[in-house]
């Protein structure tokens, strides 16, 4: 199991953004709603803060960068077993990977990290190689320009099929302007990176999970 712990970075010198990120980016995966690799649905916790319980390690992977994205947010996973039965909300969830995403999100909030995110495991060196390739891929997102991010979201969003030329027209522009975009913006190097940190992050709950 996964769970997430994100928490506000700076809350106590500006608004309260939870209910925001809830309603936003968390929208499709709060309490109360259905979704391939939900367990227990985003709900604020304590404070500035909100957490989940996944199952799916792509998923916990997804929701992180989007995340990190926005900007704003410390973003701590635990991976690892979780105390059962589950309650039907996660403020009332136990277990290991609760434990190691609260040392996570606090690992993910020093200052020093230029990425704020963060993963402890009940297999540690996997959670920290999961940990690695997350931080390199948001860094790589941080610093796409403008237009790479329209080419990436163009491709992204024409579906699994999609096609540059797909992209191109949406855009209005060339497909080897396109090509050219994804190249800078290093697309195709974002998607490698993430199967990994999948493969990684799966690991990462120990040895009962292995074979991935």
């Amino acid at each position: 199991m996964f769970v997430l712990t994100i928490d506000q970075k700076g809350s106590r010198r500006g608004r309260d953004r939870v209910d925001e990120l809830v309603d936003g980016t968390l929208r499709p995966w709060r309490a109360g709603t259905r979704a391939d690799g939900l367990v227990l649905g985003f709900e604020r916790t304590v404070g500035d803060e909100v957490q989940a319980v996944l199952d799916d390690a792509g998923l916990a992977v997804r929701v992180a960068l989007d995340v990190l994205r926005e900007g704003g947010w410390s973003v701590g996973i635990g991976a690892g077993p979780v105390d059962h039965p589950l309650p039907t909300s996660t403020r009332a969830g136990s277990g290991p990977a609760f434990v190691l995403a609260r040392a996570a999100v606090e690992a993910a909030k020093v200052r020093t990290r230029s990425v704020p995110v963060a993963v402890r495991g009940a297999d540690d060196g996997a959670g920290r190689d999961a940990e690695a390739v997350l931080v390199l891929v948001a860094a790589t997102v941080e610093r796409r320009s403008a237009a790479g991010e329209q080419a990436v979201a163009a491709v992204a969003g024409a579906g699994p099929d999609a096609r540059q030329e797909d992209a191109a027209a949406r855009l209005g522009i060339s497909q080897q302007a396109v090509s050219q975009r994804l190249r800078t913006a290093l697309w195709a190097e974002e998607q490698a990176a993430r199967s990994a940190a999948v493969r990684l992050l799966t690991l990462a709950q120990g040895t009962a999970h292995a074979t991935v």
